[in-house]
């Protein structure tokens, strides 16, 4: 079975000719072709097996992919699992400053909804999951309790 490495969610055919010289556990220098690249590992997960590293000022995610990896792929289990919204309701009480969407908009991930002012600051709803505009209950301006439903979805 092959090994693939993955540099920042591509995947990366190894090279000959490098030369890796650790410093200590944390510090390296590569040498390739007769260019040489000061390294750091920033963060070593290799149970995961992924590690960060930083080479010459740039910051690279890198991970090991293997036949588990494959096998896990096949049972479209790496699929990440998205929650369906339901409603939003406010997590503070505080003032409606801004709607930012609309009856039968669709929503992602990180769409924001609303701008809520609590104790003189605003504060940013962003959508936790998937769904669709069904009833929007409240109106810019409005002042509302905490737990209160803001917003329905289907």
């Amino acid at each position: 079975m092959r090994t693939l490495w993955m540099f920042d969610g591509r995947e990366t055919v190894g090279t000959d000719g490098s030369v890796i010289q650790w410093e200590d556990d944390r510090f390296f220098t590569i040498m390739y072709k007769g260019q040489t690249f000061h390294g750091e590992l920033i963060e070593n997960r290799t149970e995961e097996n992924k590690i960060k590293v930083k080479i010459n000022h740039r910051v690279f995610d890198i991970r090991k992919s293997g036949p588990l990896d494959e096998l896990i792929s096949s049972m479209g289990l790496d699929v990440p699992k998205v929650k369906k919204l339901k409603e939003l309701q406010s997590p503070m009480p505080g003032r409606v400053v801004m709607i930012h969407v609309s009856v039968g908009q669709e929503l992602q991930v990180g769409d924001e909804i609303l701008s809520l002012e609590a104790m003189k600051m605003e504060n940013s709803l962003k959508a936790e999951g998937i769904g669709k505009v069904k009833a929007i209950l409240v109106e810019n301006g409005q002042v509302v309790e905490k737990g209160v439903v803001l917003i329905e979805f289907e």
